[in-house]
């Protein structure tokens, strides 16, 4: 792990994937998502400050397609300072 970078991996279903994915954007401390099925990584998502309207929509258009075939699956989020509870 770098320096400053904080980890944190979240388990939930592939039927909350696509809330959670915009919710944790939005959040503006993350800079990486990746999505993992079983420990093989399914999708992975650089999210910089500049992400908003065309390129978000394509991105959680791939989320959703991959939610829809996963059951379970784990988010890895990197952030540049930890979550606040």
């Amino acid at each position: 792990m770098s320096e400053g970078q904080h980890h944190e991996h979240i388990h939930i279903s592939g039927e909350e994937l696509v809330d959670k994915v915009k919710e944790l954007i939005h959040e503006g401390n993350v800079t990486h998502i990746r999505i993992s099925h079983y420990m093989h990584p399914v999708l992975e998502i650089p999210v910089t400050v500049g992400v908003i309207g065309l390129v978000l929509a394509p991105i959680l258009a791939a989320v959703a397609a991959a939610g829809a075939v996963m059951t379970n699956c784990t988010i890895e989020v990197i952030r540049t300072e930890p979550p606040t509870p």
